[in-house]
């Protein structure tokens, strides 16, 4: 199974997301942390991250090459992070055939009715436990990723 854990600015949600993911998944998946910026990678790449990639076009190439995305509803929304996400990037994220987890953050003039404002920690908990049961249903847990994406 290869993830890929969006985020951007300083990294810090994407960071919590890998480090739940590990905790519950150990290194039986690949995580590629693809960061708007190159701190927001590195933060990642701490993290737990297999791999990392920042910019524009790391986000638009990896996003059609993994099975599963996770991060923030801010991923979908172009121009969130303070203009970090461009438009391309958020195209190339919805587009994407990847199944798609998103933390229902009620933030960049996004508010899910069906969302409860629970804490960080939280959100990311269940997060954490849609991706696990996704991962168990797919019968797809261990995929290498060599010499990049296939």
């Amino acid at each position: 199974m290869k993830i890929a854990v969006i985020d951007g600015q300083g990294g810090g949600i994407g960071r919590l997301i890998i480090e739940k993911l590990r905790k519950e998944l150990g290194q039986e998946i690949y995580i590629i942390g693809l960061g708007t910026n190159a701190v927001a990678t590195s933060v990642m790449l701490k993290a737990g991250a297999n791999d990392g990639a920042s910019g524009e076009n790391a986000v638009i190439w990896s996003a059609a090459r993994v099975d599963l995305i996770a991060g923030s509803v801010a991923i979908i929304a172009a121009n969130s992070y303070c203009g970090e996400l461009t438009t391309r990037m958020a195209e190339a994220i919805t587009s994407s055939p990847a199944t798609k987890i998103l933390i229902p953050m009620n933030r960049c003039g996004i508010e899910l009715s069906c969302s409860q404002d629970e804490p960080l920690p939280i959100q990311v908990d269940q997060l954490v436990a849609r991706v696990k049961n996704h991962c168990l249903n797919s019968q797809n847990i261990k995929q290498e990723w060599k010499g990049g994406l296939p």
